[in-house]
């Protein structure tokens, strides 16, 4: 079986590289175009995100700056993450493939790689999946878990190496 269109779903991680490894082979192997995507949310900038409390007595100035401070830091991890994409966009381009990347900042990634790898027309999705179970995906989710029911297209996952006990 060969594909036309893979889409890469990465991140910084040591799995995104995985993820991108093995797109940029199936690529090449099948001069497929690519997209590599990234997805910023508050709950991929983990221990940096900067609480907002609820309290409702709390001084509206003070939650402003604590809004205004969330806001810059995921525009800074946007723009990191862009750089990212640019750094594995130019590795493949290098070897000869037509390579294209987007970052959207949205509260759902599995929603996110699913509509916009439909709307590139993508015919592969390739993404990594961190093996998380129980109440740990409850809490968390699990976007690998969601890509695989609701993609439009077929999706090849690449599961975390875990650390041997």
């Amino acid at each position: 079986m060969s594909f036309k269109k893979i889409f890469a779903a990465v991140d910084e991680s040591e799995l995104g590289q995985r993820v991108f490894s093995q797109a940029l082979e199936l690529a090449l192997g099948d001069r497929a175009q690519m997209m590599l995507f990234h997805c910023v949310t508050v709950n991929t900038m983990g221990e940096t995100a900067i609480p907002i409390p609820v309290d409702l007595g709390m001084n509206v100035e003070l939650m402003d700056r604590a809004y205004q401070a969330q806001r810059l830091r995921l525009e800074n991890d946007l723009k990191q993450s862009s750089g990212l994409l640019q750094n594995y966009c130019e590795t493949a381009t290098k070897q000869g493939l037509q390579v294209e990347f987007d970052c959207k900042m949205d509260g759902d990634p599995g929603h996110s790689v699913c509509e916009a790898a439909e709307n590139w027309g993508a015919d592969l999705i390739v993404i990594g999946r961190r093996g998380r179970t129980g109440l740990t995906e409850a809490f968390l989710g699990s976007v690998s878990n969601y890509v695989v029911h609701h993609a439009s297209c077929s999706v090849f996952v690449i599961q975390e190496v875990k650390a041997q006990k």
